[in-house]
């Protein structure tokens, strides 16, 4: 592995927020589940939260006894502090020899070069994807990390508020565009006898935002790992939720705590909201009383052919690894990747399996809620797919840019073509600083 930069690494720190996680953030490392003897382990790491560090404690431990001479040291925490950690592991040459990918950090991890190519592990089973699976994996057209997971974006609605109020929401297809559901969320909002409003204000959420761009011919990020989107394109978005939200028909930004609604605090006072296709597991829980269903986004009107897009959360090999290290991570690979039991024993708050056999497989156990996110999924699966491109270094930071600006518009302190142009000029400074 080439050695990090101080630059870099300094660049780095900076994005995760800068200095070392406090202790009370991490887990213990060792055996499975942070105790035992740790010589000789392969050191998985991760982040998440209590229920998920259980999970896994579980399913390592099933994995261990399935899979012969491997013994898994788990290494946990929550997600910021996941990202703090990689960072001062860089720099010792102390990485995990798998390890989880956050999205920021995709090309980042890979600028330091901290992928080992996955093509020739021969303990890594790839037998179940095809040609056209295995191009979408890789990056920069080399299959240096492996997808475990994917969301959509999607869409939820609450199925026992539209039964209540008489609502029914236009079949996916002709006749539902972003105009047509501006249409329905103004009505609705105003005749609700309830007080529920059709949405929650979500401009900020990252999956629906790039929809809207490639649905317009525009990319969140280019293949060159520059910006992809215009002025114009971002201040569409922008346009369409202040109108919804002067209308009346989202939840203000006080209502929800901010321009990122809070679920627990809005999701028994709206019809509908945007998300990920994984979130309705999680989601739903919080409201037992509820039923939910995912729609796809509506359609823009002139709408290119493959706008629609997968998004994969990552894990990877160090490159660094030691050769007996790396066959072990190919086995750990596969398990996570290509086994039933693992599935059922997580769960699937990662999204649906990547790999297509798992997917078929794992649906007649799943939740209803696991079955509407499995479903939707293999919808924009089967269509054929214009490329995506992961954020490039240096732009770990945009959704907390987007953020900033969009509660500058609905505090009346900036006006969109202005917060349009900061956002895209602040983000296009912090990637040409990473360079």
């Amino acid at each position: 592995m080439n050695a990090v930069s101080r630059r870099k690494l300094f660049q780095l720190s900076a994005l995760v927020g800068g200095g070392l996680a406090g202790s009370s953030a991490l887990s213990a490392c060792g055996g499975v589940g942070g105790g035992g003897d740790s010589a000789g382990a392969l050191r998985y790491a991760m982040w998440g939260n209590n229920v998920r560090q259980q999970n896994y404690s579980k399913a390592f431990e099933e994995m261990q006894a399935a899979v012969p001479d491997l013994q898994i040291a788990m290494e946990f925490a929550d997600y910021t502090a996941f990202q703090e950690r990689m960072t001062t592991q860089m720099a010792a040459r102390n990485v995990p020899h798998v390890f989880w990918v956050p999205s920021p950090q995709v090309m980042t991890y890979y600028a330091n070069d901290l992928y080992r190519d996955l093509e020739g592990i021969e303990t890594l089973d790839l037998s179940d994807y095809s040609p056209t699976d295995l191009d979408g994996f890789k990056l920069d057209g080399k299959l240096n990390t492996m997808p475990f997971g994917i969301f959509v974006p999607v869409l939820r609605y609450n199925t026992t508020f539209a039964e209540e109020d008489g609502v029914e929401l236009p079949e996916d297809g002709a006749g539902w565009t972003w105009d047509s559901l501006a249409e329905l969320a103004k009505d609705y909002s105003a005749n609700s006898s309830q007080g529920r409003k059709a949405l929650s204000y979500g401009a900020e959420h990252d999956l629906s935002f790039e929809n809207w761009l490639r649905q317009r011919g525009e990319q969140l990020w280019t293949e060159d790992g520059r910006v992809g989107f215009t002025q114009d394109g971002l201040a569409s978005w922008i346009e369409w939720w202040e109108d919804l939200r002067k209308a009346g028909a989202t939840t203000s930004i006080s209502e929800q705590d901010g321009v990122a609604p809070d679920w627990p605090t809005v999701g028994d006072k709206i019809l509908m909201n945007f998300g990920n296709s994984n979130h309705i597991i999680d989601d739903a829980q919080q409201f037992p009383d509820y039923d939910f269903a995912l729609r796809h986004p509506p359609v823009a009107e002139d709408a290119p052919e493959g706008f629609q897009y997968l998004y994969y959360p990552r894990m990877a090999v160090y490159s660094g690894a030691e050769d007996d290290m790396v066959a072990k991570a190919g086995q750990v690979l596969t398990y996570c990747t290509s086994t039933v039991e693992m599935l059922k024993t997580v769960g699937l708050t990662m999204g649906a399996p990547v790999n297509p056999r798992v997917a078929e497989e794992i649906a007649p156990s799943a939740t209803a809620d696991e079955q509407e996110m499995l479903r939707i999924v293999a919808e924009d699966r089967a269509v054929e797919r214009k490329p995506r491109y992961e954020a490039p270094p240096g732009s770990s930071t945009w959704r907390t840019v987007m953020g900033r600006v969009l509660e500058e518009v609905t505090l009346g302190s900036s006006s969109i073509s202005e917060a349009a142009s900061s956002m895209i000029d602040e983000v296009t400074t912090a990637i040409e600083r990473a360079a």
